[in-house]
C-alpha cells in the first residue's frame, strides 16, 4: 500500500474481497442502467419538444393529450433514473465508502500500533537523512483516508458512467445518423461523426484547462491541510495543558501563537477561494456553451438541408448534450479530483513512512549510526548492557554517553544520578529500543515482563478498571484483583467507580490529580507484577511521604522486581524505618555511566541509639567491668 493504486486495490484483494466486489458489481449495474436511462430521457425529451412544436398541426388530433402523455413519461423516466438508479447507487456507494474506509483505517491502526513501536519510529524521520516524518498523523488517518476513499469511489463511478454513456448514447447516435452535405463520403454516419467530432474537440480542450486549474487546487489543498493540522494540533496541546497556561497567566503568549498559526490558514484559504471561484465561472460558461451551442450545432447542418426532421434534430441534440455532460465528468469533479490527489498523497506518504520503519536500525542508519543488538539470557543473571554508546544524528556524531559494562541483578534496585541533560532518560530509552543512534548490546532476562513509568501520566477515555489494567485489557484481571491493587496504591476511595469512564461528568484525566495519577501507576505495577521496572521521574508529582509510600508499595508487593529509576534527588529515598530502597547507583558524569553499590544504612531506631552520647567511664569503673567479664 505504498502508492495510490496499492491503497485502492488492497481492499478488493483482502480477506473481505467478497464484500468489496459485491458492492462494486451492484454499483456497476446501477451505473449502466443510469446511462441507458439517459438515452431514454433524451428520446422522451425529443418527443415532448416535438409534440409542443406541432401543437397546432392539423394532423395532430389530440395535441394536449400527447403533450401530457410525453411529459408524464419524461417525469417517470426522471424518477426512474434519479431515484431508482442514481439514488440507490448513491446509497450502495456510500456503503462501500464506509466499509472501505473502516477497513483501511483498521489497517493503518494495526500497522502503527504494532509491537515494533512503528507509531514512535515513524515520527522520528530526519530531513537531513532524506526521510521526512509525516506531519499530523491523526489528520491523515481520519480526514485524508475518508476523503481519499470517497473521492476514489466517485472517480471510478464517473469513469464507468463515461464508458457506458459512450456505448449507449454512441450506439443510438449511430443508429439515427444521417448523411451530411459536404461529408457524403461518410455515408449515413455523417451526422454521428460530426457530433462525436464536436464532443472530441470541445471536451478535451476544456479538460486540459481544468487539469491546470486542478493542479493549483491540489497544491493549495495540501497546504490547507497542513496549516489546519498544525493549528488543530496546537489547540489539542493547549487544552491538555490548560491548567499550566492558566496558572502561569500564559494566555497572551498562547493567543499570539494561535493567531500566528491561523494567519497561514487564512492566507491559503484566500488563495483557494480565488481559484475555486475562477473554476466555478469556467465551469458555468463551459456548461452553457456545451449544452446550448456545441450540442445543437452538429445536427443543425442536416436539419437545414432537410435530412433530419425537427424531432430527430432535438432528440439527437439532447443525446449530444447528455454525451457532453458525461464526458465532462472530469471537468465537473476536477476540484474533487484535486482534493483526492491531495488526500491520496497524504495517505501514501504515511504508508511509505510506516513501511520504511519496519526495520528501525536500517531506517535510522540512513541518517546516523545505529548498531544496537538485543538478546536474552537466563533471568537469574538479570539485565546486562555491554559497550554502550549513545549519540545524536550523524555518521560522525560524538557519543554523549558511554558505558563499558552495566549489570542489574534480579531484585536489584538502581537509581540513575547525574545533572540534567546528561542522558539518564536516553539510557532508559536505549535499553527499551527507543533511542535511534549509537551502538551497544542489551541482554534482557528471558521471559520477564518489563514496565515503563514516566513522570507525565496520560489517561485515555476509558474506565478506571481499564486504566489500571493498562497496557493489558480489563478482561485480563478480575474486579477483586484490580480493587486490591487500587487499595494498596492508596486509591481505595475510587474502588466503587471502577466500571465508570468518568465521574461527575469529567474524565479520569480531569478527576485525578498529578499525585493520584502516579499512584494509579503504582496500582498498575502491583497488578502487572513486572520483573523489570523503569521509573523515569515517576514520583515527580509526589511529596516526600508520597514518594516513600510509592516505593514501599512496590517493595512490599513486587519482591523480585529489578528497578532502574531516574530521579533528580541527590539522595535516593529511604523507607520510614530508614533502610535503603535502592542497592546501587549509576552515576553519569563527563559522558560516562558508572555503576557502584550504595553503602547499606542502619535502621532509623538503631541510628538514633548509636547517636546518643555515651557516659564517660573512669579507670575504676573500666577495671570493674573487665573483671566481671573475666
Amino acid at each position: 500500500m505504498r502508492n495510490f493504486w496499492g491503497l485502492v486495490r488492497a481492499y478488493w484483494i483482502s480477506d473481505r474481497w467478497k464484500e468489496a466486489w459485491a458492492l462494486t458489481l451492484v454499483i456497476a449495474l446501477l451505473t449502466a442502467l443510469s446511462s441507458k436511462a439517459s438515452v431514454w430521457f433524451a428520446m422522451a425529451s425529443g418527443e415532448l419538444v416535438n409534440s409542443i412544436a406541432f401543437l397546432h398541426d392539423a394532423a395532430n388530433t389530440r395535441p394536449l393529450e400527447t403533450i401530457l402523455t410525453n411529459a408524464g413519461i419524461l417525469v417517470l423516466l426522471v424518477m426512474l433514473k434519479d431515484v431508482g438508479f442514481t439514488g440507490v447507487r448513491n446509497l450502495v456507494s456510500a456503503t462501500l465508502h464506509r466499509k472501505w474506509r473502516g477497513w483501511l483505517n483498521d489497517q493503518f491502526n494495526q500497522a502503527l500500533l504494532d509491537g515494533n513501536h512503528t507509531h514512535f519510529h515513524a515520527q522520528h524521520g530526519s530531513a537531513d537523512g532524506g526521510i521526512v516524518a509525516p506531519d499530523n498523523v491523526d489528520q491523515r488517518i481520519q480526514e485524508s483516508i475518508k476523503d481519499m476513499t470517497g473521492g476514489a469511489i466517485g472517480l471510478a463511478m464517473g469513469v464507468l458512467g463515461l464508458a457506458t454513456s459512450l456505448y449507449f448514447i454512441g450506439q443510438n447516435l449511430l443508429q439515427s445518423s444521417v448523411e451530411v452535405k459536404g461529408l457524403e463520403f461518410l455515408g449515413s454516419y455523417g451526422s454521428a461523426v460530426l457530433a462525436l467530432l464536436a464532443v472530441a474537440t470541445y471536451v478535451p480542450l476544456n479538460t486540459w484547462i481544468a487539469v491546470k486549474l486542478g493542479s493549483l487546487l491540489e497544491r493549495l489543498n495540501i497546504r490547507m491541510q497542513k496549516a489546519e493540522g498544525s493549528y488543530r494540533s496546537e489547540l489539542t496541546t493547549f487544552l491538555r495543558r490548560s491548567f499550566h497556561v492558566a496558572a502561569s497567566h500564559g494566555e497572551g503568549v498562547q493567543k499570539r501563537m494561535h493567531d500566528r498559526l491561523y494567519v497561514d490558514i487564512d492566507r491559503t484559504w484566500g488563495r483557494l477561494n480565488v481559484v475555486n471561484t475562477s473554476y466555478m465561472s469556467f465551469e458555468l460558461i463551459y456548461n452553457f456553451v456545451g449544452a446550448r451551442i456545441v450540442a445543437y450545432a452538429p445536427g443543425l447542418v442536416p436539419f437545414i438541408h432537410s435530412r433530419l426532421d425537427y424531432k430527430g434534430y432535438i432528440t439527437g441534440s439532447e443525446m449530444v448534450a447528455q454525451l457532453i455532460s458525461q464526458c465532462s465528468w472530469f471537468i465537473h469533479v476536477m476540484p474533487a479530483i484535486a482534493t483526492l490527489r491531495a488526500n491520496s498523497q497524504r495517505v501514501t506518504e504515511l504508508a511509505n513512512a510506516i513501511e520504511k520503519v519496519q526495520h528501525p536500525q536500517e531506517f535510522y542508519s540512513q541518517s546516523g549510526r545505529s548498531d544496537f543488538h538485543y538478546a536474552s539470557q537466563n533471568p537469574v543473571f538479570g539485565l546486562t548492557i555491554q559497550k554502550l554508546e549513545l549519540a545524536h544524528q550523524g555518521e560522525d556524531a560524538t557519543p554523549f554517553l558511554s558505558s563499558a559494562n552495566l549489570r542489574f541483578r534480579r531484585g536489584e534496585w538502581t537509581f540513575l544520578k547525574g545533572e540534567s541533560g546528561c542522558g539518564k532518560t536516553s539510557l532508559i530509552k536505549a535499553i527499551n529500543g527507543l533511542w535511534p543512534y549509537g551502538r551497544g548490546t542489551i541482554v534482557f532476562p528471558e521471559g520477564v515482563k518489563s514496565f515503563y513509568a514516566a513522570q507525565e501520566v496520560k489517561l485515555p477515555q476509558v474506565s478506571l478498571k481499564q486504566l489500571v489494567c493498562l497496557p493489558g485489557s480489563e478482561g485480563d484481571h478480575g474486579d477483586t484483583q484490580v480493587a486490591s491493587a487500587l487499595h494498596k496504591a492508596g486509591l481505595g476511595d475510587f474502588i466503587e467507580h471502577m466500571a465508570n469512564e468518568s465521574r461527575e461528568g469529567k474524565s479520569w484525566d480531569q478527576v485525578l490529580s498529578g499525585g493520584q495519577k502516579q499512584k494509579l501507576v503504582v496500582a498498575r505495577i502491583i497488578l502487572q507484577q513486572p520483573g523489570l521496572l523503569f521509573l523515569d521521574e515517576a514520583t515527580g508529582a509526589l511529596d516526600p511521604d508520597g514518594k516513600i509510600a510509592f516505593h514501599q508499595a512496590i517493595k512490599d508487593n513486587c519482591p523480585d522486581v529489578t528497578v532502574i529509576s531516574v530521579m533528580h534527588e541527590a539522595v535516593a529515598p529511604r523507607s520510614a524505618a530508614g533502610t535503603e530502597f535502592y542497592h546501587s547507583m549509576v552515576l553519569i558524569a563527563d559522558g560516562v555511566a558508572t555503576k557502584k553499590p550504595l553503602a547499606p544504612s542502619l535502621p532509623l531506631e538503631l541510628t538514633t541509639i548509636l547517636a546518643q552520647p555515651r557516659p564517660v567511664e573512669d579507670k575504676w569503673t573500666r577495671f570493674s567491668r573487665r573483671l566481671k567479664q573475666k
